[in-house]
């Protein structure tokens, strides 16, 4: 009986020893008495060193003063329970470091003596796999990217972020109760399936697109989604990280509205400068010609005139003279028509309005234009002229006045007749110059007004091509406007508008 009893106990010490949980049993004064070697191992203190000491030799120095009270209540109830239930446990090591502990208090009697033994569990790995596990719940839940968890077989949604359920507008219990294809309305239930079928069958490991989401309350925002499979406990689910583009998309656009309007600015600017490259070639040209065109009849009426030096050759003389007049006079005219642009491309035209009767003006302008009339033709003169009296800048009155008969006479043909008429509308006093010369071709009306532009049917006439810009940037510097009629080979009507004031 006694080699029983002393097998049964070198049975328990082996068991004692070879548990795989600590275990450390103290007695009612809470000294240490026994240890296993897991025990050991846990706390890193060799065979014997702790039997003898304070329980309090495991426990860190901030738990000592709630650990007394704990044990004396557990000592008075002696009901076996786990240590520090609902709270985080710690225990202290030899060299002074922490351990993250489970421990179970089972009570025990032994020769009349109470005594507490603790099953002690080293639950490092756990709590570091808890931390970790806490820490991406955290990133999962906390990122600013959308991210959901949804079933790879029913679609059904499993989880959402926070993030994920602001934007989108719905809870996760009503998520749970829905799949991608109820906030992607590009995407029917067959083409959302097809569409990741690589990634169900393994062909595929990730997939990047664009697409729409519709939020609880109907409106739509684009998104780039990352997708890619995730298996976890024999469950296949698919992990979409969702990107809210809609900044990068209104960048996109505004980008390629910038672009496009910068090309559009680019493209004008080199149509304008073409049409300058034009205009200095055109500009050159009519100079050329129409300088040397008088210069050349200028130096002959010079010459001959020089050679008529008798009383008897004073009338060819004269003749010559006048000529020379005439041209100088023509030159003048074109270089006050160049001066008169400079000065309305500076700013530097000045006007003055004054208050004068219309006929003063019509009056001295036709005086002027008779001496350049043709055979049989004359102008038809306003009966009614004294009767409208205008406030005007005088000298533009004038000059649009002689730009617009002259032109008339000029594009006319012998034996014709340039009438002009006045009257009162609503917009003001119009004054129409009606000839009935050569027209101005449909297909090269809108181009009337432009500076140095010529009609072909006027190219043999002497002009610069200036005159019609000048007169209409003056009117309508002045607030008035200036509008033509013309048939081809039937005539021109130019209307000037002048504002009442």
């Amino acid at each position: 009986m006694e080699f029983f009893e002393e097998s049964i106990e070198e049975a328990f010490m082996i068991l004692f020893e070879g548990a795989s949980e600590g275990i450390v049993v103290v007695n009612a004064d809470q000294m240490i008495v026994a240890t296993n070697q897991s025990a050991r191992d846990i706390f890193g203190y060799e065979k014997k060193e702790l039997e003898g000491r304070s329980l309090e030799t495991l426990i860190p120095m901030r738990f000592h003063k709630k650990h007394v009270g704990h044990f004396d209540k557990f000592m008075h109830h002696s009901d076996k329970r786990e240590m520090g239930k609902g709270r985080d446990l710690y225990g202290l090591c030899k060299d002074g470091s922490q351990v993250p502990v489970e421990a179970g208090l089972n009570p025990f009697v032994l020769h009349k003596k109470k005594y507490v033994m603790a099953l002690v569990t080293n639950i490092t790995v756990r709590k570091n796999a808890e931390k970790e596990l806490k820490q991406w719940a955290n990133i999962f839940n906390e990122s600013l990217n959308e991210i959901f968890i949804f079933d790879a077989v029913s679609l059904r949604f499993i989880d959402a972020n926070i993030g994920a359920r602001e934007n989108i507008g719905y809870t996760l219990e009503e998520l749970s109760l829905m799949t991608p294809v109820d906030i992607k309305p590009d995407f029917t239930e067959k083409q959302f399936r097809d569409y990741i079928a690589p990634l169900i069958n393994g062909t595929e490991r990730k997939m990047i697109f664009n697409t729409t989401h519709e939020r609880k309350d109907g409106t739509t925002y684009p998104v780039e989604v990352h997708l890619q499979p995730s298996n976890s406990e024999n469950t296949s689910t698919l992990v979409a990280i969702i990107l809210d583009i809609t900044e990068r998309v209104n960048y996109t656009d505004r980008l390629e509205k910038t672009v496009e309007e910068r090309t559009h600015q680019l493209e004008e600017a080199l149509q304008t400068e073409i049409e300058l490259n034009e205009l200095k070639t055109k500009f050159l040209s009519l100079v050329s010609h129409e300088f040397k065109t008088p210069l050349s009849g200028i130096l002959t009426s010079a010459t001959l005139a020089g050679k008529y030096t008798t009383e008897e050759q004073q009338d060819k003389r004269v003749k010559h003279l006048t000529t020379i007049q005439n041209k100088v006079k023509y030159l003048n005219t074109i270089i006050d028509d160049f001066l008169s642009i400079e000065r309305l491309e500076t700013g530097k035209t000045n006007y003055a309005y004054t208050t004068f009767p219309l006929s003063k003006v019509l009056n001295e302008v036709i005086y002027d234009a008779n001496m350049h009339l043709k055979d049989g033709q004359y102008i038809k003169y306003p009966t009614d002229a004294d009767e409208f009296i205008i406030n005007f800048d005088e000298k533009i009155m004038e000059l649009v006045l002689s730009n617009l008969i002259y032109n008339a006479i000029k594009y006319s043909s012998e034996g014709t007749i340039v009438d002009l008429q006045l009257k009162n509308n609503e917009q003001g006093l119009e004054i129409k110059i009606i000839d009935q010369g050569i027209g101005i071709p449909e297909h090269e009306q809108k181009f009337i007004f432009n500076r140095y532009f010529r009609a072909e049917n006027a190219l043999l006439n002497a002009g610069t091509g200036i005159g019609l810009n000048i007169v209409k940037t003056h009117l309508e510097n002045l607030g008035a406007s200036i509008s033509f009629e013309s048939k081809h080979n039937e005539g021109s009507t130019f209307t000037v508008t002048i504002p009442i004031t």
